[in-house]
């Protein structure tokens, strides 16, 4: 995904239709001076509506759409014509789409599935002709109903990418560069902080024709959780994750630590994601004999763990089988 073209965070104005004026109409023709009421309905103001679709990945069609119209619906007219109801908007979105109010911060719904539909928000209901409110004391009512106006606000539409696997570690983990040895995903790779700027997708292939889906994520710091480096936008991502990969480089000096250091992340910004399934792989073991290995492990977290190098391929095919494991858990 290059990083100019993925857009996950987009806020609009949304306004939807004006519902249309019932009709005060009498009929009238040539054989009948004094009709009766025949005014019609007004039609429904148009929708603006989220949906889901499978084959896009991003916001950005919507960057630079800051303010979206539904169509007014029709007046009423005689001889009982409803009006033509407002044009509806569909706005097409990626699958984890989650709409938001812009005042509030109320979490409105979530696009989950593939042509899924939801109102973002609902047009004005169309008047009522005075046909409706002939009665047998009010015979010739000379009123109708006006349209139901329309209603307008900030709307804030998040994408949350969707992946079997998060990786997560601090910058320079070997996360992009894990992404790249095992599948066919080209991540931006270079020896300094916050190369991956954005989410990167990439398909793992595993035994008898299975595959999974793996999301290198930019690296989390401390403080993330209060919204430090690129904090919140990180760690929305991780939440549709179903296994969380931890990966901290063997040269770290304490290894555990770091480890609470990014799980106290995760719990700050979102306890629910403690209960996900948890992996840990050591990267850039390639240099450690066993005797380093055995040291390391005296002080390591108590989940399932493996060293691994992506450079030299060490111990990859025992990562993928212990995380398809923990997916089918």
């Amino acid at each position: 995904m290059a990083s100019s073209n993925f857009v996950d965070y987009v806020k609009v104005f949304c306004r939807s239709g004006d519902g249309g004026a019932g009709s005060a109409h009498f009929r009238r023709d040539r054989l009948t001076a004094k009709g009766g009421p025949d005014g019609g309905d007004g039609g429904r103001g148009g929708d603006i509506v989220l949906r889901g679709n499978e084959q896009m990945w991003t916001l950005l069609h919507l960057k630079y759409r800051k303010h979206i119209f539904a169509g007014h619906g029709g007046n009423g007219q005689g001889a009982g014509k409803t009006g033509a109801d407002g044009q509806d908007v569909f706005l097409d979105v990626p699958i984890g789409t989650v709409a938001k109010d812009a005042e509030t911060g109320e979490t409105l719904f979530e696009i989950s599935e593939n042509g899924q539909n939801k109102v973002l928000i609902k047009g004005g209901r169309g008047g009522l002709g005075n046909t409706n409110f002939k009665t047998s004391t009010n015979q010739t009512p000379r009123y109708a109903q006006p349209g139901e106006e329309s209603t307008e606000g900030w709307k804030i539409l998040e994408l949350k990418i969707l992946a079997d696997v998060g990786l997560v570690g601090f910058p320079n983990a070997g996360k992009s560069t894990l992404l790249s040895v095992i599948s066919a995903a080209k991540p931006k790779i270079a020896d300094y902080p916050f190369t991956t700027l954005v989410p990167n997708l990439g398909i793992v292939a595993y035994r008898d024709n299975k595959s999974f889906v793996m999301a290198d994520i930019p690296g989390i710091i401390e403080g993330a959780s209060q919204g430090k480096g690129l904090g919140l936008r990180f760690l929305r991502h991780i939440e549709r994750n179903s296994v969380l990969l931890f990966m901290i480089p063997s040269e770290t000096i304490e290894i555990k630590k770091e480890y609470n250091i990014l799980l106290n992340e995760l719990k700050e910004y979102n306890p629910e994601l403690l209960d996900k399934q948890r992996i840990l792989a050591i990267t850039k073991s390639d240099l450690l004999d066993d005797e380093l290995k055995e040291e390391i492990e005296k002080d390591l977290p108590e989940i399932p763990y493996v060293f691994i190098s992506a450079v030299t391929q060490q111990a990859l095919t025992e990562l993928k089988d212990m995380v398809w494991k923990e997916i089918n858990k």
